[in-house]
């Protein structure tokens, strides 16, 4: 009884959250999952990438603080959230990606944390321990995924950077609400700015009592069979194209073209290799990715999309 008067007073006095969803052509299922996990008096904004949110009454049915919003056209994730900043009027924003289940006492952590007035830019979760093999949080100069590093009272970790499946952030600590880099169109953004963040002694943590599930790309239009051909053609268009950016952008082009060059070339034998042997998938997606890393080595934009009806 003290425990549940004492989440609703944190609650009253909780400088406000708000919790955006980016989605496109999400599953109706995964995205309840989602939504179901978040604590009920936490409004939820989804950031709907296209012209058209196809479950717009039932999500505002079982949720009467849900709030759509379709940006018109697939804006990637970096845009796509930097758009959902624009539409919040909370100081703090937890994004997430559509297939995250929050685990219990996630909220109530996290509303424990900001009631402290931590000072922090970014605010990042792990996952459960046995799926800590997954990278959730980093430092630059150590290769390592999740290394062991001390602990604070309330279970941060100072770190670099943070998996952007979920991100809290507290828009109070940055100047504008455009917030990712708009040039990518998706991978490598997180880091892209977080990176950014610790240059200029940002904080950032990750949260040990954070504890989500990601389902991992059960949100994408890949997981319907007659699109994943148009899927590994995305998907790996950007991941060369955004790596090479990343690259340019934070060590030269140089060093980046001495260091991208090999991948380059084994991505076009591998597609010759994979195509002689009528492999569709696999000479699909290493075509792809030479196709994006020659782009972004040219200093094309990315600019590459794939229609879904």
């Amino acid at each position: 009884m003290y425990i549940n008067k004492l989440y609703e007073f944190m609650l009253k006095n909780l400088p406000k959250l708000s919790v955006n969803i980016l989605t496109f052509k999400t599953n109706k299922n995964i995205l309840k999952r989602c939504i179901s996990s978040i604590d009920k008096s936490i409004p939820i904004n989804i950031i709907e990438n296209s012209k058209n949110f196809d479950h717009s009454k039932y999500f505002k049915k079982i949720r009467k603080n849900v709030k759509i919003y379709c940006t018109g056209e697939n804006y990637g994730y970096g845009k796509g959230h930097n758009y959902g900043f624009s539409k919040t009027s909370s100081r703090y924003v937890l994004i997430c990606n559509p297939d995250v289940i929050f685990k219990k006492n996630y909220f109530k952590n996290l509303i424990k944390y900001l009631g402290q007035k931590l000072i922090f830019n970014i605010l990042g979760s792990q996952y459960e321990k046995k799926e800590m093999y997954k990278p959730a949080y980093g430092l630059f100069d150590n290769k390592k995924i999740n290394p062991k590093l001390k602990k604070d009272k309330f279970g941060f970790q100072r770190v670099n950077w943070v998996v952007g499946c979920t991100m809290i952030f507290d828009l109070n600590r940055f100047k504008t609400k455009k917030i990712f880099d708009e040039n990518y169109f998706m991978f490598y953004e997180e880091t892209d700015l977080c990176k950014r963040v610790i240059s200029k002694n940002g904080i950032i943590y990750s949260g040990s009592k954070l504890i989500i599930n990601h389902l991992g790309e059960k949100s994408s239009f890949g997981v319907i069979p007659k699109h994943k051909i148009d899927y590994i053609k995305l998907r790996n268009w950007h991941l060369m194209w955004s790596s090479f950016y990343f690259s340019k952008k934070h060590f030269g082009f140089f060093y980046s073209f001495i260091t991208h060059f090999y991948s380059l070339m084994k991505n076009i034998i591998k597609y010759f290799i994979f195509l002689l042997f009528f492999q569709k998938e696999k000479s699909t997606k290493h075509l792809y990715r030479y196709l994006g890393l020659l782009n972004s080595m040219l200093g094309n934009k990315s600019l590459f999309r794939v229609q879904i009806k």
